[in-house]
């Protein structure tokens, strides 16, 4: 911070004695160093504060990223999710008019039937 050196030190001290004297320059030593003790403790308090502050709005920052890629991926999926529907459901002129609900298929309960035809043909080979 500052460059001070022995000398300079000794030649403030030399003046100190005879401005103040010896009786009140021990209390002004004290008294001088309680008040730059206070300020260098005011001086880290705020640069803490201000260290904080900065890491909370980094911290943030990187909230409002995740959260912006989060909703472009729900949205994402939401499009493909709608665009996915509307291929499944036929149209009312291609789909025969039984009376019945047409049932939709999905590729789970296709896996599960040829899952069990694989079986059945595994048994009846035995």
């Amino acid at each position: 911070m500052f460059d001070i050196g022995f000398l300079e030190l000794l030649i403030l001290a030399v003046v100190g004695l005879l401005v103040l004297g010896p009786e009140r320059l021990p209390r002004a030593a004290r008294t001088a160093g309680l008040w730059i003790g206070r300020i260098k403790r005011s001086v880290s308090d705020m640069q803490r504060e201000i260290n904080s502050q900065l890491e909370a709005e980094e911290l943030r920052r990187k909230l409002d990223e995740q959260q912006k890629k989060l909703d472009e991926s729900v949205d994402r999926v939401k499009r493909d999710v709608e665009g996915l529907a509307k291929t499944d459901t036929p149209s009312t002129d291609d789909a025969p008019s039984t009376g019945h609900e047409p049932s939709h298929d999905t590729g789970i309960e296709r896996r599960s039937d040829e899952s069990t035809k694989d079986a059945d043909k595994d048994a009846a080979s035995r």
